[in-house]
């Protein structure tokens, strides 16, 4: 049985675990969640990679930001990460706020990223979307929310029983309320701070979603890939949100293609 290493963290407060040798990837989970989100890609990835999973602000064991702190403070507090791990240019795969974590750094720190993935990440929401998401986040910072109320979100009817869904759901349970309502607000408000980045990112860009995704939506993923100069899009049919979970075989395999890639190709193919 896999089992995730005890994490480490750095001093300006991100808890994070690594495992395996390699060219380094460092992975961000979405709101709510924490590194465990991330298993099966470590069990996966660690045999070829030195997979390095870090806990959101505020969320398991890293220290929180400050009440309020929008998307360009979670950027810029995993900036400092990269350049605490003294790693040299390393590879980033967000899922949802983490994905839009992963946009930021390809912005605002392109000589650290090597490659970026956008797993299930928003892109300019509709005004039905974006009215929806800001009443979650108001609700959110109330205390006072259905924490089963994402897994219907994620998951739609029928996952119950699924390994995936208990997982989010146990994961969901445990998350800091303060420190979800933080990243929440800052995930309600960030699909647009760095929207316009995309034709000034050289590196590889993947950027993948699940078909039913209802707010993370495959006309997103294809949109971001088109304005990349090396993006690709890739859909997992049949599944929606939490496709890192309910499809990892999938997940890994386009992960590992994007590892596969290389700026040099990226500027020879543009």
């Amino acid at each position: 049985m896999f089992t995730i290493p005890p994490r480490s963290r750095t001093a300006s407060g991100t808890a994070y675990a690594a495992i395996g040798r390699g060219e380094p990837l460092v992975l961000i989970h979405g709101v709510g969640m924490k590194l465990e989100a991330w298993t099966p890609q470590m069990q996966a990835l660690s045999d070829r990679f030195e997979v390095i999973a870090a806990d959101l602000p505020g969320h398991g064991e890293s220290l929180p930001l400050p009440a309020g702190a929008g998307l360009g403070a979670f950027v810029a507090r995993f900036v400092t990460f990269i350049e605490e791990l003294g790693q040299g240019p390393v590879s980033v795969a967000g899922h949802s706020m983490g994905a839009l974590i992963a946009g930021g750094l390809a912005a605002e720190a392109s000589q650290r990223i090597s490659r970026v993935a956008l797993l299930n990440g928003v892109h300019r929401r509709d005004e039905a979307a974006r009215e929806a998401v800001t009443e979650r986040a108001a609700e959110i910072m109330t205390g006072a929310f259905d924490r089963e109320a994402p897994l219907r979100r994620w998951f739609g009817d029928g996952g119950e029983h699924e390994a995936a869904y208990a997982l989010s759901r146990q994961l969901l349970a445990e998350v800091d309320q303060q420190g979800y309502a933080t990243a929440y607000g800052a995930f309600a408000t960030g699909d647009t701070v760095y929207a316009d980045c995309w034709p000034q990112v050289r590196c590889p860009a993947l950027f993948l979603t699940g078909e039913g995704d209802l707010n993370s939506t495959p006309e997103m993923a294809c949109a971001m890939a088109a304005a990349a100069a090396d993006g690709r899009a890739v859909v997992i049919a049949g599944h929606r949100h939490m496709v890192n979970l309910t499809a990892p075989d999938a997940v890994n395999a386009a992960l590992s293609e994007w590892m596969a890639r290389t700026c040099e190709e990226a500027r020879h193919d543009a």
